[in-house]
Order: C-alpha cells, then sequence, then structure tokens
C-alpha cells in the first residue's frame, strides 16, 4: 500500500492529505481564508502567503495524526508547485521540499490542474462521482476562479488542450459580476443563489465570437453586465447601484449565459472526439445548474466531484502523486515554483 502526503498552497487554501493508492483518503484537512479575503472582494496575495506560514506546519501535523500515519509509513511527499499565486506556492513547496529531505523521502511536485482531474479517481461518497472503472478516452472540463480548460485524456497523465478561455476564467467572471452586484465573494455560491429568483431569459447577452471551435471567452458578458446596470443609473463611488437595478434577473441571466457556453462546446468536443464520459472539475463544479444542464444535453454519462474535492484540497494532489509516483517521475531538490505552470504546453 502506497501513502503519500500530499500538500497544496497554490492560493488561498492552506491544505494536507494522506492519500492511500491514490484512491482512499486517509485525512483531509484544509485550513480556509474566505473570510479574511471576503472584505477586500477576492483574493490578496501578501495575506494569503502570511496566513500560509502560520498554518501549513499545524495543519500538515493534523493530516498525519487523522490518518494515523507516520513519516517512516509514507512512500512520498507531494506537493502543487503551480499555477498560482507565487507567494503561496513558496510555502507549500519550501515545507514539502524540508519535510522530504529530512526524512528521506522522494518528492513529487504536481501541477494543480492535474489534482482537478484526479479528484475524480478518489473513493468517495457523493452524487455524481465517478464509477471505478473510468474508461479513456475521458473529456475533463476544469472551471474554476483562475481557469476554464477543455481537456482531452486519452489515459493516465496524458493530456491534449482542446480549448481555453481567451480572457477571464468562468470562477473569475462570477466572482467580479458578484463584485459588480454588491453581491459579496466568493461569487459563485452568492450568484447561484440569487439566480434562482431571477429570470434568466430577461437580458440577452450574446455569445462571444472567436476563431477556436472550443475557446472561452466571458470578459464580453462581464462587460455586457456592467452597462446593462449602468441603464438603470450611475454607480456610486462606493459601488452603490439604483434601487431599479434588477440584480436577480441580472444575476439568472449573467449565469444562464456562461453556462450556455460551457455547456455547447463541452458537448460538441465530446461528440467530436467520442469520449466514453464528461468529467466535470474545479470550484466551478459546485454549481448546480452546469451540473444539470451538462447532464440532459451530453449524450455520455457527466460526473463531478462531492463538494468538498470541488474546490482546492490537497486529497486531489495525492491521488495525482499516486500515478506520478507509478510512472517514476521525482522531483530534484531545486523543485522550484511556476505561477504559470501550463497543464499541456
Amino acid at each position: 500500500m502506497t501513502k503519500i502526503l500530499a500538500i497544496e498552497t497554490s492560493c488561498d487554501e492552506t491544505a494536507a492529505a494522506v492519500i492511500q493508492d491514490g484512491r482512499q483518503v486517509l485525512s483531509n484537512v484544509v485550513a480556509t481564508q474566505i473570510e479574511l479575503h471576503a472584505k477586500y472582494g477576492g483574493v490578496f496575495p501578501e495575506m494569503a502567503s502570511r496566513m500560509h506560514v502560520e498554518t501549513i506546519v499545524p495543519v500538515v501535523r493534523e493530516a498525519l495524526e487523522k490518518a494515523a500515519v507516520a513519516y517512516d509509513d509514507l512512500a512520498a511527499v507531494a506537493v502543487t508547485y503551480g499555477p498560482g499565486l507565487p507567494g503561496s506556492l513558496l510555502v507549500g513547496v519550501n515545507m514539502a521540499k524540508g519535510l522530504a529531505l529530512g526524512r528521506g523521502l522522494p518528492l513529487i511536485g504536481i501541477n494543480h490542474l492535474e489534482g482537478h482531474i484526479y479528484s475524480h479517481w478518489l473513493r468517495v461518497e457523493g452524487d455524481g462521482r465517478a464509477s471505478d472503472d473510468l474508461q479513456f478516452p475521458l473529456l475533463i472540463l476544469i472551471v474554476s476562479g483562475g481557469h476554464t480548460e477543455l481537456i482531452l485524456m486519452r489515459d493516465h497523465l496524458q493530456y491534449e488542450k482542446l480549448g481555453a478561455t481567451l480572457d477571464d476564467a468562468s470562477g473569475e467572471a462570477y466572482d467580479k459580476v458578484a463584485r459588480l452586484l454588491q453581491l459579496g465573494y466568493p461569487g459563485g455560491p452568492q450568484i447561484e443563489k440569487i439566480a434562482v429568483e431571477g429570470n434568466p431569459h430577461a437580458f440577452r447577452f450574446n455569445k462571444p465570437k472567436v476563431d477556436d471551435e472550443f475557446a472561452f471567452s466571458f470578459s464580453g458578458i462581464k462587460t455586457a453586465v456592467l452597462r446593462a446596470v449602468q441603464s438603470y443609473g450611475p454607480i456610486g463611488p462606493d459601488g452603490a447601484l439604483s434601487a431599479r437595478v434588477p440584480i436577480p434577473d441580472l444575476a439568472a441571466s449573467f449565469q444562464h449565459s456562461v453556462i450556455d457556453q460551457l455547456v455547447s462546446k463541452t458537448v460538441a468536443a465530446a461528440e467530436r472526439y467520442g469520449v466514453t464520459a464528461i468529467l466535470i472539475s474545479g470550484g466551478v463544479s459546485a454549481n448546480k445548474l452546469l451540473r444539470y444542464v451538462m447532464k440532459t444535453k451530453a449524450s455520455v454519462p457527466v460526473h463531478w466531484p462531492p463538494l468538498w474535492l470541488c474546490t482546492d484540497n490537497a486529497a486531489m494532489i495525492g491521488a495525482a502523486a499516486h500515478y506520478r509516483f507509478l510512472a517514476g517521475h521525482r522531483a530534484g531538490w531545486d523543485l522550484d515554483i511556476d505561477p504559470n505552470l501550463k497543464l499541456v504546453d
């Protein structure tokens, strides 16, 4: 049995987990900073890295204690080295390097996006989770605050990028529109909640025109929402909106437009490449409407992780690390962060 200690600090979650054989979650500890950053309407990088420094040691210690394992029981230490915020990544990578060197354990560097993909291989309970017998090829839709990518996965650790956002990520667009509508942070859950009260067809936000069939673009939708808000009166210096602004309708129409683009391109790619299933990963995969529409429109099974594996966590990093470990991948002691790391060059 292979047990791997995994560390994730790419943004504002300090996380550590112990994963056995790439499937079983022995522990998964996450120290969130949402309340800290909510007042700024987004992640404050310097503050995030400072909080990682304060919490990384107790988080790792708790992960080992909950898993009831000692360092001698571990086969390796894995860590996210990109993409992400530089200061945040540094904390996790340096912690992992120190532990691996001090305990004589192999070090495995993991791409954060690969972690989101391998969240589907963990044996956990949750509606929509993938079965234990996933068959390649698979289509992966990664949707989060920093990424929107469509990936064809032909085998373990083999990826082909079919398309990505040309501007804002879908989750980033959610956050920016939520801030505009004075809904708070994080934007995804706030917009999803109030959109239930609105009419998704009240405003028509046209699909962006892009040359690449499977590329995404959300900046124009965000701008269209801004113009719609301004049509009801000027925005106050403190961001205050006119009382006439139909916030639920705007939220619902924005969400409808984003999901329509995500679903239409994903379904088209699934048919083009003859995949056996669609796997949705990342924070935005928690959106219930996205799940429902994708499952309704797709002709193949659609899977998503349980909520606690949609957002950043270390369990998914440990799952990905298991397959890297089996493939013989090891990082040197010169492993450095790569804030702009790509899953596919």
